[in-house]
């Protein structure tokens, strides 16, 4: 069986919730590796709506097993609220359905602290953050001194992990005029939440190995969006992890064997939320008219989004470095009564045509789009199921675009509802 990894072509809010909610129906587990509480994904089913930050969005079919990867850092309250959360919504969770990498590191309340302190310092520039300690969690992973999920089972030694990583953030409190975290504050506060979340930890790892030579579908479930990538991205305004499909497989613990498709989600137009740089975006009377018809508004954050016509040159770039191999083309239906639509094919920088992005974000914020226009359609694509359903000028767009990207469309969304949803190559047939 093919497993399929599903990761976004922008820069994250491309519609991912829906998509993964539709190919979860195909698939047995269901996988979230990377990112944190600072990814909402919206599924709308049967008129019910759901917003997911933690949990994976097969949580909400009966009948998958849904799994938080090692690649994730978990903040252990804000999982508890969202379990809380999907069962008054009817859902169940227990530790049969979810299982969370033993091996995960866990956000805490002095992360969150130090991201709305650092995001205040930055007086020159802003990241954007969501302030949520996403950052500082990460960091703390690489530096070798972060909390994880396993840590709360060994209470013995769980004092002395704390206080080593509370006096490396002292340091730097101290520094600021701060007043400095108490290490036995930190571990009771662990203590509280503890016995909520232990019963979901796990050997993820052999979980996923065990699934995969039973001949079970995987579908693992990315955060964010390539050019929110920490590498790959427009940097320093990305995000703190990797959010390219490698690392579906190492933030998991899977190997390169593992995986067979990786599905490109590329929204039909543009959104960013927060700072940073964004070639095609539209401040003026077209992009409040994206955002309104498209209810551009940040599922966790409530943040309005930045609008603008869709970059070929961006998604061009998310394909090479993503490995992208098909993409779910979404919210095609807010283009509808455009007369003109335009696709961005290059990029001016000092009177030089070039056809990539460059690295520099000086560079990105000074890159003029090239604009090719595309005829728009007057008819509605609007929950649309079949090619015969579109607008030919609608199909012409798709069309052009897959010229552009160097990439086919397998998925088309034309609306919120999980079936309004046309196939042209279903990524699990490998």
């Amino acid at each position: 069986m093919a497993n399929v990894a599903v990761i976004g072509s922008q820069w994250g809010d491309e519609g991912k919730g829906k998509i993964v909610d539709w190919l979860s129906n195909r698939s047995d587990v269901v996988v979230r590796f990377q990112g944190g509480h600072n990814a909402g994904h919206t599924l709308v089913i049967d008129g019910v709506t759901y917003k997911l930050a933690l949990l994976p969005s097969g949580i909400v079919r009966g009948g998958k097993l849904s799994v938080i990867g090692n690649g994730v850092v978990i903040d252990p309250w804000a999982l508890s609220k969202e379990i809380k959360y999907i069962t008054d919504l009817g859902i169940t969770v227990t530790s049969e359905n979810l299982k969370i990498a033993e091996n995960a590191t866990l956000i805490l309340p002095l992360h969150q602290k130090l991201d709305s302190l650092r995001e205040g310092s930055n007086k020159n520039i802003k990241i954007g953050t969501t302030k949520r300690g996403i950052g500082p969690a990460y960091e703390d992973k690489i530096g070798r001194r972060s909390i994880r999920l396993a840590d709360l089972a060994n209470k013995d030694t769980l004092s002395d992990k704390i206080e080593r990583l509370v006096n490396h953030h002292n340091i730097i409190l101290r520094g600021m005029g701060h007043n400095e975290l108490n290490p036995k504050e930190v571990f009771n506060e662990l203590l509280s939440i503890a016995d909520e979340i232990l019963p979901y930890k796990a050997r993820v790892s052999s979980i996923l190995s065990d699934a995969r030579k039973a001949g079970k579908r995987i579908l693992f479930e990315g955060a964010q969006g390539v050019m929110l990538d920490i590498d790959h991205g427009t940097y320093p305004f990305v995000t703190s992890s990797n959010t390219i499909s490698p690392t579906a497989l190492s933030g998991v613990g899977q190997n390169i064997k593992a995986l067979n498709f990786v599905l490109g989600i590329t929204k039909a137009y543009t959104t960013r939320v927060g700072e940073g740089p964004f070639p095609t975006e539209q401040e003026n009377e077209i992009g409040e008219e994206l955002g309104k018809k498209g209810h551009e508004f940040g599922t966790n954050t409530g943040r309005k989004r930045r609008c603008g016509w869709i970059d070929a040159v961006m998604v061009r770039h998310a394909i090479e470095v993503g490995g992208i191999d098909g993409i779910a083309l979404t919210k095609l239906d807010v283009l509808d009564g455009f007369e003109t639509i335009k696709i961005c094919i290059g990029y001016e920088l000092d009177g030089e045509i070039i056809n990539y992005l460059p690295i520099a974000s000086e560079d990105q914020f000074r890159i003029k789009p090239i604009y090719e226009d595309v005829k728009g359609w007057s008819d509605s694509t609007y929950g649309a199921r079949s090619w015969n359903e579109l607008p030919a000028e609608a199909i012409k767009y798709v069309k052009r675009l897959e010229e552009l990207v160097g990439c086919s469309v397998s998925l088309l969304s034309t609306s919120p509802e999980r079936e309004d949803t046309i196939l042209v190559k279903d990524p699990f047939e490998d």
